[in-house]
């Protein structure tokens, strides 16, 4: 995971938007649908203070649907329940991981079977800083 964390200027940037959707059918005629004004960061961003974005690089939780080169939207005001994916700090190094909570023990988890589960020891410099809320990613 790189290190340089992006926190956004949450600024208006409302975008075309057909709301009538796109059919993965048959095409239709395109007349019956209006055009209004979409803002991702009201879709995307709940919490907007405690928000953040970070570049991937890596392949560690590639069967997350989370690639090198993705952008994460990450929140730090959401609680790292066990399941959640989270940006975790350990040891002064940061990783995108799947967080297991079993009583006292803490586990980071891939999703690529290349990458054994990590638990946490206590002694260790560790740290949740966040909750993965949404990946941005690039296809074709």
């Amino acid at each position: 995971m790189e290190k340089t964390i992006y926190h956004p200027k949450i600024t208006p940037c409302p975008l075309p938007f057909f709301e009538g959707g796109v059919k993965a059918g048959f095409p239709s005629p395109a007349d019956d649908y209006g055009e209004m004004r979409l803002d991702l960061n009201e879709h995307l961003i709940q919490h907007p203070a405690a928000t953040f974005y970070v570049k991937v690089d890596g392949d560690s939780m590639t069967g997350a649907g989370i690639h090198r080169g993705d952008i994460l939207i990450v929140d730090r005001s959401l609680e790292a329940v066990s399941g959640k994916i989270v940006i975790a700090v350990v040891n002064g190094e940061f990783t995108v991981k799947r967080v297991r909570k079993a009583g006292r023990e803490i586990w980071l988890e891939a999703e690529n079977p290349n990458f054994p589960p990590m638990k946490i020891d206590p002694a260790w410099d560790f740290q949740i800083w966040g909750v993965v809320t949404y990946v941005i990613h690039k296809t074709g």
